[in-house]
């Protein structure tokens, strides 16, 4: 019963921002405005008369850049941590910290040989 009540807050939170949102997108359903036109139903944020079709190829470099985005911020979420306790690992943390790094390295190092990097 005691595991079930540290868990008490957690399921009270999760309730309360669930009903939160739901009351919010209620809300805004209810009292927000409905006058479309023809210019504001355009599948274009801008309101400008889109040119050409909607759909377009995209070069799958933009993708490539987006993923090593992602990966080089989640090598700041490891580390992060890493540098905040460097000093009590020893040897060994920089020895992981280092191998983490050189793979990131080879990966960045690949990217340029494949010219992620070039924009046309």
């Amino acid at each position: 019963m005691e595991a079930l009540a540290a868990w008490l807050p957690i399921l009270i939170l999760f309730v309360l921002t669930t009903v939160l949102a739901l009351v919010v997108v209620g809300l805004s359903a209810l009292l927000g405005p409905r006058r479309g036109s023809l210019r504001k139903l355009l599948p274009y944020e801008s309101g400008m008369v889109p040119l050409g079709p909607a759909q377009r190829r995209i070069r799958v470099a933009f993708y490539l850049v987006a993923i090593e985005f992602i990966l080089f911020d989640i090598e700041v979420v490891f580390l992060l941590p890493y540098a905040l306790i460097y000093r009590d690992l020893g040897a060994y943390g920089l020895l992981a910290a280092g191998i983490f790094v050189l793979l990131l390295l080879i990966g960045y190092l690949y990217s340029l040989k494949k010219g992620t990097f070039v924009w046309d």
